[in-house]
């Protein structure tokens, strides 16, 4: 940054860092900037004056930046410093953890070989003292004693050779009593199911005799039953015989009765159409005389009304004669002029009747 555009000489680098540590160690910089500001007079009234102020304003606040800067650098500077210190920490470690693994890798190798060892002998110990006689039988059980007594215990057991023979032995004794317990239990539900195939034979003689009684009871029984039915169908033929015989005879009274009920009937009805025949010829001669009558008084009525309307017409026309005879027109003329209106001969001009 050029100094024409600053206020303020910036710290040079060899000494940055401790201007910036020190307390207040940029006093001396912004004094500079502050001597600077003093000794300006500004003038507002001229162009030059106000540029001079600007200009002034600009210097400041490029000092700003120029001092801001030097102590980023320095911020940027000091962050590079942990992660270098870091990546030599995480070094050392990884060095020294290789060369542990390296120191003790022989050790760690006994030591699996002696678990393995130890896991050996004692999965062998767990496999004599594993014992599972539920729902086994006896002969099962005294297989599996052979099977614990073939077991060779040795020096090859070494510091467990002493707890494989005692878990043997107490195998073994489990095993016996379980074999002991088990072949009495055998024993007991081989007389169990003596006594219920003898129980079993005893209910299906039971059952098969009480089955043959129970047939010969169903047969005598279905005997009486079909001797009862026949005599049953017997006396029901014979009701039905009687029943029919009894409704043959009451049909033939029925339609006896009813033929005499549809002759009465016909014969009635025969007279009631003599009856309605004579009524609507009567009927028919009223109406004629009537509709004779209607006719009659209807033609006198209309020739009533026709000699009322000639008369009233007439009187009409006589008056209106009258009128033009009184108005100076020969009678001939009022009656040529009457009826060329009553013609509606005349445009414009009629008699209202």
């Amino acid at each position: 940054m050029s100094t024409e555009t600053q206020l303020a000489i910036v710290p040079p680098k060899e000494t940055a860092l401790q201007v910036f540590q020190a307390e207040n160690g940029l006093d001396p910089y912004l004094q500079q900037i502050r001597a600077e500001i003093d000794a300006f007079v500004p003038d507002v009234s001229t162009k030059k004056g106000r540029d001079a102020i600007a200009s002034i304003a600009h210097k400041v606040a490029r000092s700003k930046t120029a001092l801001d800067n030097v102590g980023k650098d320095l911020v940027a500077e000091l962050k590079e410093i942990p992660k270098k210190i870091d990546a030599e920490r995480k070094r050392m470690r990884d060095t020294l953890d290789a060369w542990k693994d390296e120191v003790r890798a022989p050790l760690n190798e006994w030591e699996q070989a002696e678990a393995d060892r130890v896991a050996g002998h004692e999965r062998r110990i767990e496999e004599l003292r594993t014992i599972d006689t539920e729902d086994r039988t006896a002969a099962e059980i005294a297989s599996a004693i052979s099977l614990i007594e073939e077991v060779e215990i040795g020096p090859e057991w070494e510091e467990f050779e002493a707890e494989a023979h005692r878990v043997k032995a107490a195998t073994i004794t489990t095993l016996q009593l379980a074999l002991t317990k088990r072949q009495a239990y055998e024993a007991e539900q081989a007389e169990l199911e003596r006594l219920r195939a003898e129980a079993a034979q005893r209910e299906q003689k039971e059952r098969e005799e009480r089955i043959a009684r129970e047939a010969a009871e169903q047969a005598q029984r279905e005997a009486e039953q079909r001797a009862q039915a026949e005599r049953d169908a017997a006396a029901k033929r014979e009701a039905d015989a009687k029943a029919a015989a009894e409704r043959r005879e009451l049909e033939l009274k029925l339609q006896a009765e009813q033929a005499e009920r549809e002759k009465l009937e016909a014969q009635q009805r025969a007279e009631q159409a003599e009856r309605d025949a004579a009524e609507r010829a009567e009927r028919a001669a009223a109406a004629e005389r009537q509709r004779q009558a209607d006719e009659q008084a209807r033609i006198e009525a209309e020739a009533k009304a026709r000699e009322a309307d000639k008369a009233h017409k007439a009187a009409i026309n006589r008056a209106a004669l009258e009128a033009f005879v009184a108005g100076g027109m020969t009678e001939e003329c009022a009656k040529q002029a009457v009826t060329l209106i009553a013609k509606r001969q005349i445009p414009n001009i009629q008699i209202t009747y």
